[in-house]
């Protein structure tokens, strides 16, 4: 008798494209409120393809988004879609120390419960910023209240990675799960299996051999995240950013969106929560005070 298909998760970090951490050098804080906004539109897009294919999500959402775009908000959680956090600011975990993450992270989930109106379990990391250098932070987010964590990518990168970390959804702390980033394991090496940038670099085709490869040989579940930029192609481009910040942030913009349209129709997808909430088991690791 053949089984159910796995049900994945699907998550977009609801930012803007002028608040991604590559472009950090080059475009200050201070001047994200004279910036175009386009979030509201991208998210708007999102949320019809979503619904076209009955697919509930989760949207890790930036508090300074949610406080200049609180109908954005409503309209996620009206939709039947998990609102979860991705911090106030979109400062990375690993350039705060514990006050200054506590006050962030703690900030964010009250903005988004106050907006919203429903309770917030989830957390994401800009940038995947946790790693074997904060684990502190994981004492932060359950002290704050939080039920799980999206914020380690167990792969090799430039800008974030822990690539001896677990692989899939494992108890952090006593009340908190963490659920890493997908990868798939293939000749002793941690291969990028989630989306994102690599989503858009390599051919459809891999990708979803990835992600097959999880569900069929792993037997589980995955984690796929973009951002609503990534489905714009017309944005504003940022003047003086390297090369490599160009490639990475531009690349197949215009194919986006039909990529994900086959996504969508490929695997079955819901929300972080349904997913991995009470899935999870391993021994919690000792604390470390917050």
């Amino acid at each position: 008798m053949p089984t159910a298909p796995i049900t994945n998760a699907l998550t977009i970090d609801v930012e803007d494209y002028f608040q991604v951490s590559a472009f950090a050098p080059y475009i200050a804080r201070s001047e994200w409120e004279s910036r175009e906004c386009r979030v509201e539109a991208n998210v708007d897009r999102i949320l019809e393809m979503l619904d076209r294919h009955g697919v509930h999500a989760t949207f890790f959402t930036l508090g300074w988004i949610a406080e200049r775009h609180p109908q954005v908000v409503r309209r996620i959680v009206e939709g039947g879609h998990e609102l979860a956090s991705h911090g106030y600011g979109h400062e990375r975990a690993s350039d705060q120390d514990a006050n200054a993450f506590y006050a962030d992270i703690h900030l964010a989930k009250l903005l988004l419960e106050d907006i919203g109106g429903v309770a917030i379990s989830g957390y994401r990391a800009p940038s995947f910023s946790i790693g074997a250098g904060n684990p502190w932070a994981f004492d932060c987010l359950e002290k704050a209240g939080y039920r799980y964590s999206s914020s380690v990518y167990p792969i090799r990168h430039d800008h974030y990675g822990m690539p001896d970390a677990p692989r899939f959804a494992y108890w952090v702390r006593n009340t908190l799960v963490e659920v890493p980033v997908t990868t798939a394991r293939l000749g002793g090496r941690n291969l990028p299996a989630s989306g994102g940038g690599y989503f858009r670099l390599l051919p459809y085709r891999a990708s979803r051999w990835l992600l097959r490869r999880v569900n069929e040989h792993d037997k589980e579940s995955a984690v796929f995240y973009f951002h609503p930029w990534e489905i714009d192609p017309d944005q504003p481009r940022v003047a003086g950013i390297n090369a490599k910040s160009r490639f990475r942030h531009y690349l197949n913009l215009s194919r986006m969106a039909a990529r994900l349209e086959r996504l969508l129709g490929d695997f079955r997808w819901d929300r972080m929560d349904r997913v991995f909430i009470g899935g999870a088991h391993a021994s919690a690791p000792e604390k470390t005070p917050c």
